[in-house]
């Protein structure tokens, strides 16, 4: 096994006993979050004073090539982490496509990329995890120990408690990816494919048009014999995937392609104009760079003013992950294309990697194949128009179609509704083993009342 000169894992024990004193220490009754500096969730939520100090738990504690695994601290981003396990030829199951996206906050909100097709999501690789709970324990959990915990952690949301430590399985990687853009003239053509494909390393799919859509199909490679693209400087990922047929990126660079442009969100701040790209420092075009720009729009509406005061008409963000049976796909983006005017839109393939296995609080049917469909932008309101219409709509189309969505954004479920979706009764059983006294948010009050 190689261990890490950094973080020391000394550190863990004393930063562990720390956050329990922490805990404990704070008023009782009063909501608990974590003091980190990064977030990835577009919800508005309520200032909350009581704030757990993090310092010390980002990091990881060691890697071991033999066993393909990884000893990791809740607050790594997978850009620490990839760097990490890059060293030795090994890399996570699945990397979700934000470098600021912490392992912790994969598993406990749910993350998914390319891979997830073969692998399913970041929780589905974890062996154990030491978790905060509500009531001021640090528990180890895996599939033989604290069972209920851990198969009810994913989709929990920091609301039964706070993954500390994660060892996760790692699997073996090729120098190169190399990939195939797929276009089809229509979303059933596209939804067709994906019920036929035979096995590959990675998979996903962009939707510009009604008739313009496109799988991209990734295979591992050990070579790059007509070289490799870059498009983490003036080069635009998904630009290229309606440019040519076939690529190869390096590993590291396969990974975080949509991270330089926010996917495609950058060209909202301008940095997609060459002559603007070019006056951008390469370290600046990222993800958690446009994250503040966004933070800071928000704060102070300074655009929404200024559009406002040109007589444009007042716009909804409606930005969401929503995942559908893939049989229901061309339905859904049917609707979508006729009633949200936003493009790009993203594909993501899914399934269950164990069919035996049952997340409590996201349950997929394991014989089915799901397609998550990422959409992250804004529509424009009619006059006097619901402030969330589009939301409210696709919410509706998306429970319509034997679908849910992702919690990072906003919600508007009824709690019958939302029990019925996200595991109600196994919650509430969960709730009072682990958070008795709910020193922790309810997972409805954080994620549609947005406590």
């Amino acid at each position: 096994m190689t261990t890490l000169k950094a973080p020391d894992r000394a550190d863990y024990p004393a930063t562990r006993d720390r956050l329990l004193r922490d805990l404990a220490a704070l008023p009782p009754g009063a909501p608990v979050r974590l003091g980190k500096k990064t977030s990835n969730l577009f919800r508005q939520r309520a200032a909350v004073a009581s704030r757990l100090d993090v310092t010390g738990l980002s990091g990881v504690l060691s890697v071991d090539p033999v066993a393909r695994t990884a000893d990791v601290l809740g607050m790594t981003t997978y850009e620490e982490l990839v760097d990490a396990t890059l060293a030795h030829g090994l890399v996570p199951l699945v990397v979700p496509q934000l470098k600021t996206i912490t392992l912790g906050g994969a598993v406990t909100g749910l993350g998914i990329e390319s891979s997830s097709l073969r692998s399913g999501c970041p929780h589905e690789s974890v062996l154990e995890m030491d978790v905060l709970t509500g009531d001021g324990r640090v528990l180890t959990c895996s599939r033989t120990e604290h069972a209920d915990l851990f198969f009810g952690f994913p989709n929990s949301y920091g609301t039964l408690g706070y993954a500390l430590r994660l060892v996760i399985e790692l699997e073996p990687v090729k120098p190169y990816v190399a990939l195939e853009h797929v276009r089809f003239s229509s979303v059933e053509a596209l939804a067709a494919r994906l019920r036929e494909l035979e096995p590959v390393d990675f998979v996903d799919g962009t939707w510009f048009s009604r008739d313009e859509c496109y799988l991209t199909l990734g295979r591992y490679t050990d070579a790059a014999p007509a070289g490799t693209s870059d498009y983490t400087g003036q080069g635009i990922y998904y630009r290229s995937i309606q440019a040519r047929t076939t690529d190869c990126l390096t590993v590291r660079d396969y990974l975080w392609r949509w991270d330089t442009d926010w996917f495609w969100c950058s060209r909202v701040f301008g940095v997609q104009n060459p002559a603007v790209r070019r006056l951008v420092p390469r370290r600046w075009l990222r993800s958690d760079t446009y994250w503040k720009l966004v933070a800071f729009e928000h704060r102070h509406r300074w655009k929404e003013r200024w559009d406002r005061r040109r007589g444009l008409p007042e716009r909804e963000e409606v930005v969401q992950d929503v995942e559908v049976p893939v049989g229901a796909l061309a339905e859904f983006m049917d609707v979508f294309a006729r009633e949200v005017p936003i493009e790009p839109v993203w594909f993501c393939p899914l399934r269950q990697r164990d069919p035996a296995a049952v997340w409590d609080l996201y349950a997929f049917d394991p014989d089915e194949t799901y397609v998550n469909v990422g959409f992250w932008s804004s529509a424009p309101l009619a006059p006097g128009q619901d402030p969330a219409h589009h939301n409210r709509l696709l919410e509706r189309l998306v429970a319509r179609l034997g679908g849910r969505k992702s919690l990072y954004s906003t919600s508007f479920y009824s709690r019958e509704e939302f029990a019925a979706t996200y595991g109600g009764a196994v919650y509430d059983v969960l709730k009072k083993t682990y958070d008795p006294d709910g020193r922790l948010l309810g997972l409805y009050e954080k994620t549609v009342e947005r406590a």
